[in-house]
């Protein structure tokens, strides 16, 4: 197709990581592994909340189930394509397929950072205001949040896939990056990308730092509750039960805050930042939440007990 003296753009060619040629087949085994690994993580904490009437009838591990499904969505369009980054030859991606990736990744992004403040606002609930948690949070309305979580955040994708790609692409194709991402791509349109950059700060800048802000203030709140604690055994489950949250919540907001709330966006360390949020975070997270979760770690038991136990009747 010609607009004018220029080729519009058909596919994209996605650069990857710098890596040392020696390290390539290391590489590919790696993320691999990492996409499989995590893949298997996720479904594990999946059949264990499904599996565990005393963990599915709860809200907070209705949460911790929905952020298994996006974590393996987020690890599902990203990391095959990375891993493929280390083989030999040219892998081209389709315009279409560029859009849809960029779109799935913001709008799963988008409804982690979502349910993220929403299972502090739980956990807020549940150790600040034990007695009328039952009340507050109840199966409905927590279902209700959730849906709305996939709904702000697919428009949230659509908001910044459309206004990526309405821009004309005349080439070069070649995207310096491991997956189609808003700076990464912006770089390539031949037209003018002051607004998009005006609105992907404005936007992101707002999803992140009103989350961000509400998880804070959900937290500091926790921790002036859990110091009025008079058992050391109180205070430490209830930290139990929050630390795999906050640890989480750092690892996810650090590396995002770094990519997309600077002016400036061609630091090399952009594609190392991004790989937390897009390959470690979705790896990381069922680890997290076994080890840092007693109740989670103790439902595992019973499930693996309980298994034992039909398979030696």
């Amino acid at each position: 197709m010609q607009r004018g003296n220029s080729t519009v753009l058909t596919e994209f060619v996605l650069m990857g990581i710098p890596y040392p040629l020696r390290l390539r087949t290391f590489l590919f085994v790696f993320f691999l592994l990492i996409y499989i690994l995590t893949q298997l993580g996720k479904l594990l904490i999946l059949i264990t909340v499904w599996a565990d009437p005393k963990l599915h009838a709860r809200p907070m591990y209705l949460f911790l189930g929905v952020l298994s499904i996006i974590d393996m969505g987020i690890s599902s369009i990203i990391v095959p394509r990375l891993a493929m980054t280390f083989t030999p030859g040219i892998k081209p991606i389709p315009f279409g397929g560029c859009a849809a990736q960029l779109y799935f990744y913001h709008f799963l992004g988008s409804t982690q950072c979502f349910l993220y403040t929403l299972m502090a606002y739980d956990r807020y609930l549940a150790i600040c205001r034990p007695l009328h948690y039952p009340v507050l949070m109840t199966a409905k309305l927590s279902a209700l949040l959730v849906a709305g979580a996939w709904l702000a955040g697919s428009i949230h994708g659509a908001l910044q896939a459309i206004l990526t790609f309405r821009l004309p692409y005349c080439g070069p194709n070649q995207v310096d990056y491991f997956f189609c991402d808003i700076p990464a791509v912006l770089k390539l349109a031949c037209a003018d990308t002051t607004v998009n950059e005006l609105v992907t700060f404005v936007d992101i800048g707002v999803v992140v730092a009103s989350c961000f802000s509400l998880i804070l203030l959900s937290y500091i709140q926790i921790i002036q509750n859990i110091l009025r604690i008079r058992t050391a055994d109180g205070r430490h489950r209830a930290f139990s039960t929050c630390g795999a949250h906050v640890t989480v919540v750092a690892v996810y907001y650090v590396p995002c805050a770094f990519i997309y709330l600077r002016p400036e966006t061609n630091s090399p360390l952009d594609g190392a930042a991004a790989l937390f949020p897009t390959a470690i975070t979705p790896f990381l997270n069922p680890l997290i939440y076994t080890l840092r979760n007693q109740e989670v770690k103790l439902a595992l038991w019973r499930m693996i007990g309980g298994s034992r136990t039909k398979s030696e009747i």
